[in-house]
């Protein structure tokens, strides 16, 4: 925590920076900033004079810098990226050291105490809520965030939050506790749309706002800032019920008149404004004190009151608006703002992108670095004196829409209708960044139309340009052109890095090839090899098989043969001998009477089977085999004694 000396130079740092001289209000800002210089001039300077900055990756957004009291052409940007960041003093400004952050978390009839530094993120809420409250994170949503809703990811000390906050939780996808009604009510009140009419006390103008239960009246007092330009801390109220005290209540619990409730809004004034009021009435000039942090807010909210009158007229003309307020589908807005637009100022015209913004961001960044564009978004205001000059003459001219065509995406949006213009105004704080949305809101109704040159980075999206409506056709071309280079530049880089990125997945693809085909190769040798095995031991079972059964054979014919005869013999004996193919004899005796099919049955047992071999006998030379096996030996004249050999069948 800062001491009071240095309190004393950081106020007076403050001052010096925003030049707001009252000191009750700049020490309000400071202690909303936890007494953080940087975070508390980068709060206000964006407000105040609309300078664009960029709030990703550190880098200033080079664009104009745009006089709200002056509608001639922007001086050119300085080179240097100092160009559109605050001239701090010299002294020293140390980095600050993560603080503690106090929140009090409402859930149906508990409370919840957590205490976080402000490094940490949302998601590490939720998480803390989930073991607290037993609730799953994905069913749970944390709302009452002075910003409006964040992303899980959410850094908390990009928020600039107090040091004590004030939240709670819905979980509209879990049901009610069934032993309490009120509960039940809530939840269906939570689920329920209110209309809320709103009247611009001001400029006498009525907003008619659709929001859900669950939104909270925070939310409803900074989506009437983005329409009327008037901040929370300086809006004045009437008609909210005298429930709503706390603006982090949602609207189901506030008391609203349901389904329409009518609120009035307008500006709060500053003490500063009150003692000066009497200056600005007898000089009939538009003045604003320095000690009223929304000076170029007011100017800008005097050019729009001025931009309505010029642009009454001419609307009333139109038989229908550019584009259709509330459309659902951005494509189907498009391709009515296509059509309108070629029924006013002709065929020849940019292509515009049919399509939401996200898919115009996919089209032109998320593809290969070759095949990368540069994304316009044009904004459209029918309101504006400039917007038929700038349209017919210029964006219409045939050197600008060959120059788009071939480089850019080219994304449009309308801006006449409020509920339109606050739409794009989520979509631009979502993609590009607060400062960039307050740019845009901040421009007064005669310097549209805009044309938003996005380039697209690795982190993040940059707005390269910003191109007023009061500008020529050679200066739009430059500008585009420059554009141009700062993007080939890039767009180089890329192609040079995803070259390189695919070069080594080339690599490690061909290097992954061919480690696969080497499993393959050596997985086909091992299959072969144990097919190989395999056969082999079929083959020997075969074989074994085949022995055992010629064998049995074989035993059971040599059981079956006659006993052999003595050479002393009543009947007469035949004597035969057998040469083998190997060389040796075989020799039995047999009864002249025994069939020839014993001497087979013999043969055979001795491992010659009668099918494989065949019996050859010398005088005659002859086939014993094709005998008759039925006849004896005596009638195939294989008597008294006979030498017969062997022979494998061919």
């Amino acid at each position: 925590m800062a001491s009071n000396m240095d309190r004393e130079i950081i106020l007076a740092d403050f001052q010096a920076c925003t030049g707001i001289e009252n000191i009750d209000e700049a020490i309000t800002l400071l202690e909303q900033n936890n007494w953080d210089l940087v975070a508390a001039i980068n709060g206000v300077i964006p407000q105040e004079n609309g300078i664009l900055q960029s709030e990703y990756g550190g880098e200033t957004i080079p664009g104009p810098a745009f006089d709200p009291a002056s509608h001639s052409a922007p001086a050119p940007a300085p080179s240097s990226s100092s160009a559109f960041r605050p001239v701090l003093p010299s002294r020293q400004i140390v980095e600050r050291q993560p603080r503690m952050l106090d929140f009090r978390v409402e859930y149906r009839d508990r409370n919840v105490d957590v205490v976080l530094e402000d490094s940490c993120t949302v998601g590490e809420i939720k998480q803390i809520l989930e073991n607290e409250l037993q609730i799953p994170m994905s069913k749970m949503l944390l709302k009452g965030w002075k910003t409006g809703d964040v992303e899980d990811s959410t850094v908390l000390k990009s928020l600039h939050l107090p040091k004590n906050n004030s939240l709670y939780v819905l979980t509209p996808d879990l049901p009610p506790p069934s032993s309490s009604t009120h509960a039940g009510a809530l939840q269906e009140s939570l689920n329920q749309n209110f209309m809320l009419i709103i009247t611009h006390r001001e400029v006498q103008r009525e907003y008619n706002l659709n929001f859900s239960g669950s939104s909270t009246i925070q939310e409803v007092k900074r989506n009437v800032y983005d329409l009327t330009s008037i901040p929370v801390r300086h809006q004045l109220w009437e008609g909210w019920p005298p429930s709503a005290t706390d603006d982090s209540i949602c609207l189901a619990e506030s008391g609203l008149s349901y389904p329409c409730h009518r609120l009035t809004v307008g500006r709060r004034p500053s003490p500063a404004q009150t003692r000066e009021q009497s200056e600005e009435q007898s000089t009939d000039v538009h003045m604003v004190s320095d000690s009223d942090g929304d000076d170029f807010e007011d100017a800008s909210e005097f050019g729009v009151d001025d931009g309505e009158v010029f642009g009454m007229a001419s609307s009333a003309l139109r038989k229908s608006p550019m584009m259709p307020e509330n459309a659902e589908n951005e494509g189907d807005a498009l391709l009515q703002f296509t059509a309108e637009f070629s029924s006013r100022y002709g065929d020849c015209h940019p292509v515009f992108f049919i399509g939401s913004l996200e898919a115009a961001f996919q089209e032109a960044f998320y593809v290969k670095a070759r095949d990368r564009k540069l994304l316009a978004i044009y904004l459209h205001h029918d309101e504006s004196v400039l917007t038929n000059v700038f349209c017919s003459q210029m964006l219409c001219a045939e050197s600008i829409v060959s120059y788009l065509s071939q480089n850019f995406i080219t994304w449009a949006w309308d801006l006449t209708k409020d509920a339109n213009r606050a739409r794009f105004l989520t979509m631009c704080n979502r993609h590009f960044g607060s400062v960039v949305a307050q740019t845009i809101r901040t421009q007064k109704t005669d310097q549209f139309p805009l044309f938003l040159i996005i380039m697209g980075k690795r982190s993040s999206n940059e707005v390269l340009n910003v191109i007023q409506g009061n500008t020529t056709v050679d200066e739009l071309m430059m500008r585009l052109m420059a554009a141009m280079e700062i993007f080939s530049a890039q767009q180089q880089e890329d192609i040079k890095d995803e070259d390189e990125r695919e070069a080594r997945e080339n690599v490690k693809r061909e290097q992954d090839e061919a480690y696969r085909l080497s499993l393959e190769a050596d997985r086909a040798k091992r299959e072969a090899h144990e097919r190989e095995m395999a056969e082999q031991f079929r083959l020997e079972q075969i074989r074994k098989e085949q022995e055992e059964e010629r064998e049995a054979i074989r035993l059971s014919l040599e059981q079956a043969l006659p006993p052999e005869p003595k050479d002393e013999n009543a009947e007469p004996v035949s004597k035969l001998r057998i040469r083998t193919p190997s060389g040796e004899f075989l020799e039995r005796r047999f009864l002249a009477s025994n069939k020839l099919q014993i001497v087979f049955d013999f043969v055979a047992s001795k491992g010659f089977p009668w099918d494989e071999f065949k019996l050859l006998s010398t005088f005659p030379r002859r086939d014993v085999t094709q005998l008759d096996p039925n006849k004896s030996l005596l009638e195939v004249k294989l008597f008294p004694q006979e030498t017969l050999f062997l022979e494998a069948k061919e």
